[in-house]
């Protein structure tokens, strides 16, 4: 994984170079810095946790707004379920493994910084550092036939937290594709900057 990444990043950074010398005076980050904000992103991807020993798809929606030069917010919204077992049973029911599905839906506000000006980025890419803080909402549904704790075990807490790197490359003035990686949920998706 630290090789894709690094590999990743100087791709990005070698196309960022030849756009550079391309790039003429219309170019919107010369006339005072580019606005990062107003812009909605759409993303799908993995997220891994280790309570649950695997993968599971991630849908992700936010929406960026300028809070200070290179900083935005995002309020935003995070689904994903997956189901797993419980070994349970006593004296009056039979030890097997249970099924259980687990909805969470992560609520909350993402912070980020974006390093264009530090990197001399082109003004196709976007860097950044994020870190994102909510709360997990989370409903799990047990199989008919289950009458023990109704609590899943190796759980989370409520605290959401989350650490972001990323780039972005603009497609034009309106889209862009972006790439998230984080300390839980790696995404891929499409930022519409309205």
């Amino acid at each position: 994984m630290k090789k894709f990444i690094t590999l990743c990043l100087l791709i990005a950074l070698a196309t960022n170079v030849s756009a550079q010398e391309t790039t003429t005076s219309t170019n919107p980050k010369s006339f005072g810095g580019e606005k990062y904000g107003k812009t909605l992103n759409l993303a799908a991807g993995i997220g891994y946790y280790g309570y649950i020993g695997r993968s599971t798809p991630v849908l992700h929606l936010d929406f960026e707004f300028d809070v200070a030069k290179n900083l935005t917010l995002a309020p935003f919204i995070t689904y994903y379920s997956y189901q797993n077992y419980y070994y349970w049973g006593n004296p009056k029911y039979a030890y097997r493994d249970y099924s259980y599905r687990t909805t969470v839906i992560p609520v909350g506000v993402k912070g980020t910084y974006y390093f264009d000006q530090l990197l001399g980025a082109g003004p196709r890419w976007d860097f950044y550092l994020a870190g994102s803080i909510g709360v997990a909402i989370r409903k799990t549904t047990w199989e008919n036939g289950y009458y023990g704790e109704y609590v899943a075990r190796n759980s989370t807490t409520g605290l959401y937290l989350d650490g972001h790197i990323g780039a972005e490359y603009h497609l034009n003035k309106k889209l862009g594709l972006f790439l998230d990686l984080s300390s839980g949920i790696s995404t891929f998706g499409l930022g519409i900057h309205l």
